[in-house]
C-alpha cells in the first residue's frame, strides 16, 4: 500500500504546459465525489470502492497520497469543515463519518435510514453544523458533539443532491422537487419549487460570488436551469441544453444526450463549470450567457469536479457513471482523477453584450 509512502509523488511532465495532470495512484473504483480544504491545496476524494483517499497537491501539480479511511458501503459523498482539518464522508452504509487529518482517527459522526448521499458543512454565526441528505428523505443537521441530530427535516422524497452558501441551501430530491432553505431559519424549506426542467434532476448547485442569490440545476437529459431565488430576479433564469452528441457528424442532430454529473462554481468568479456523460467539461458564464472553454472530450464519463479554494486548480474525475447499466461496465474502463490548471480567459467572467 504504497499509499501512505513517500515515493508516490508524480513529477509534471516538463513538456507541454497546457496538459491536464493525471493523479496517480487514484481509487480502485469508481470516483463518486470530490473536495478541495478550505485551508490548503488537499483534495478528497470519494470512491465506490468503499473509501475516501486524501491528496496532497504541490505548486507544480505534484500529488502525494497523505490519508484513507473507509466505510461499509460505497461513499457518495465528501466534504471539509472550515478549518480544513476534519474531511467528512456519506456513504451507502447510511452513515457519515469524519477524518481528523491532524490524529488520522476517523469516527462516525451521522446515522440515517438509508445512503447518505450527500453531506455538506454549513458555517453558521453560531458554529459549524454538519448538514447530511439522504435517501430516506430526510436532511439531518449534527453538531458533531452529540450523537443525535439538532434537527431533522422531512423531505418531499429521497436527497439526489444539495449545496450551501450560506445561508442559502437548496435540497433536490426523486420527482424533480426543489426545496431552499434560508438556514436561518433551517427547519422548513423557505421555498419548495418543481425543477424548471423536465427530467430527473442529477445535480444542484449554489451560485458563488453573484448579486443575487440562486443556483444551477443540471438534469439526465442534456440540460442545465440557471434558478434564481427571489421572484424579482425570476426575469434572469434560463435554461440551456449541453452535453449532446450528432448521431451522424454533420447531422446537426444534437440526438445523443447525455446526463449532465456535476456542476462546480468558481469560487472567485462565480463563473462555471457543467460535465456530462460524454466525457466533456465546459466552463460557462451565467450572466453574459457564454461558454468561455470546452475541455477535449475524455475516454469515460466525467463523474465529479471541483476547484480549489482560490479556483486555480479544477480537478475532475474519469469514471464509469453507471449512465449505461452493467453492460457499460465494460473492462478497461478508465478510472483517473485529474488536474487541470486554471487560465484567467477561462474563468474570468465576459463583458456583457
Amino acid at each position: 500500500m504504497s499509499f501512505f509512502g513517500t515515493n508516490t509523488a508524480s513529477t509534471a511532465p516538463a513538456a507541454p504546459a497546457e496538459k491536464d495532470i493525471e493523479v496517480p495512484e487514484p481509487p480502485t473504483d469508481s470516483i463518486s465525489s470530490l473536495a478541495f480544504s478550505p485551508a490548503a491545496d488537499y483534495l478528497a476524494v470519494g470512491s465506490w470502492d468503499n473509501n475516501v483517499r486524501l491528496y496532497e497537491v504541490g505548486a507544480g501539480g505534484q500529488t502525494q497520497g497523505k490519508a484513507m479511511f473507509g466505510h461499509q458501503g460505497p461513499v457518495l459523498s465528501v466534504c471539509w469543515n472550515k478549518e480544513g482539518n476534519k474531511v467528512i464522508s456519506g456513504g451507502a452504509d447510511n452513515a457519515a463519518r469524519m477524518f481528523d487529518i491532524t490524529n488520522g482517527q476517523s469516527q462516525q459522526v451521522a446515522q440515517h435510514d438509508a445512503p447518505v448521499k450527500v453531506v455538506k458543512w454549513i458555517e453558521t454565526p453560531q458554529g459549524g453544523i454538519l448538514a447530511t441528505g439522504s435517501w430516506d428523505k430526510t436532511v439531518k443537521y449534527w453538531d458533531m458533539r452529540s450523537p443525535t441530530p439538532v434537527a431533522t427535516v422531512q423531505l418531499p422524497e429521497r436527497c439526489y443532491s444539495m449545496d450551501v452558501q450560506y445561508p442559502l441551501m437548496v435540497v433536490a430530491t426523486a420527482e424533480r422537487h426543489i426545496q431552499i432553505f434560508n438556514l436561518t431559519n433551517p427547519n422548513t424549506a423557505y421555498k419548495t419549487i418543481i425543477s424548471p426542467l423536465k427530467w430527473q434532476t442529477r445535480v444542484v448547485s449554489c451560485f458563488t460570488n453573484s448579486a443575487s442569490s440562486g443556483f444551477a440545476v443540471g438534469s439526465v437529459e442534456g440540460r442545465v436551469a440557471i434558478q434564481y431565488v427571489e421572484e424579482k430576479d425570476s426575469s434572469n433564469n434560463f435554461s440551456f441544453k449541453c452535453h449532446r452528441k450528432d448521431q451522424t457528424p454533420n447531422a446537426k442532430d444534437q440526438s445523443l444526450v447525455y446526463a449532465v454529473n456535476d456542476i462546480s462554481f468558481h469560487p472567485v468568479h462565480g463563473t462555471f463549470s457543467t460535465c456530462g456523460s460524454d466525457g466533456t467539461i465546459h466552463f460557462w458564464d451565467k450572466d453574459a450567457r457564454t461558454r468561455l472553454k470546452t475541455f477535449e472530450a475524455t475516454p469515460g464519463p466525467i463523474s465529479a469536479t471541483t476547484f480549489n479554494r482560490n479556483g486555480t486548480i479544477f480537478a475532475y474525475a474519469v469514471s464509469y457513471d453507471w449512465s449505461k447499466g452493467h453492460s457499460g461496465m465494460t473492462p478497461g474502463h478508465p478510472n483517473k482523477l485529474m488536474l487541470h490548471a486554471c487560465k484567467d480567459d477561462e474563468v474570468k467572467r465576459r463583458p456583457k453584450k
